[in-house]
């Protein structure tokens, strides 16, 4: 097994350990979850905090594949996932969700789920060889991630098996590309649903299209030219059990705010 290694080791400025990108991760995600649940909708301030957002994904599910190498137990990896998805799905509703009856609405499956959806995946695509099989479950992973709703829809296993791609043949070329094709995928969506659906004009809708695009380049870049391939130096064990809390605890206080100025 390959231990603390990454494609996204070569070059001069390898100043990023895993943690320390995760740790952005957590707060563009903050960024993000703050805009979609305060915000007025279709402003560029609203735009800019969501598109810083869209940072965090492309990371977590480039984590999940390489952390999918380098665990020393798949299955304890999956139920802590598993848990900590089944933990934050009450709060991902109360702060997503909730009706102006004070009702909970199920606004979908958060994003744990997705990493669950996406690691359920990448064992399938690593132990199961008829191909006839393995394309049937790529396209059920894929209705299933777009008809529940989970977070990041069809384009989490998009990344997950370009991710699985570029790990396989060790190649930056194909890494680069794993962020670059779903970026440009991702930010023509952003074009045509605030062009069609929120009636934005098309200058504008560009506009936040590139911004949206931007931060998944970003995230590539991260990953291509700052990450050592390594965890940070000191308080593995803390930041290991914060990544995990810190999805149901921020969605928990977020829904409180929301609650209180209802």
């Amino acid at each position: 097994m390959r231990e603390e290694v990454s494609l996204g080791q070569s070059g001069q400025m390898k100043v990023l350990s895993r943690d320390a990108i995760k740790y952005i991760g957590m707060f563009t995600m903050l960024l993000n979850h703050i805009a979609n649940i305060f915000m007025t909708r279709g402003t560029l301030l609203h735009q800019v905090m969501i598109a810083v957002g869209f940072f965090t994904a492309p990371v977590m599910l480039y984590f999940l594949v390489e952390g999918y190498h380098l665990t020393h137990s798949r299955l304890r990896y999956f139920l802590r996932l598993f848990f900590f998805a089944l933990l934050s799905e009450v709060p991902f509703c109360l702060a997503f969700g909730l009706a102006a009856q004070g009702r909970i609405v199920f606004c979908g499956m958060n994003m744990l789920f997705t990493l669950c959806l996406c690691f359920a995946l990448i064992w399938a695509m690593e132990n199961i060889f008829n191909e006839m099989l393995r394309l049937g479950i790529v396209i059920a992973v894929i209705l299933a991630s777009t008809v529940f709703a989970f977070d990041w829809g069809y384009f989490a296993p998009m990344f997950t098996l370009l991710f699985l791609r570029a790990w396989r043949m060790e190649s930056r070329p194909a890494l680069a590309a794993a962020f670059g094709i779903p970026a440009v995928l991702f930010g023509l969506e952003d074009v045509l649903s605030f062009f069609i659906i929120y009636k934005v004009p098309l200058g504008t809708a560009a506009v936040f299209g590139v911004i949206s695009a931007a931060a998944i380049m970003l995230a590539g870049i991260c990953i291509l030219y700052l990450y050592n391939g390594r965890r940070a130096g000191r308080g593995r064990t803390f930041s290991k059990w914060f990544f995990y809390l810190f999805y149901p605890l921020h969605l928990c206080v977020l829904a409180a705010v929301k609650l209180l100025a209802a």
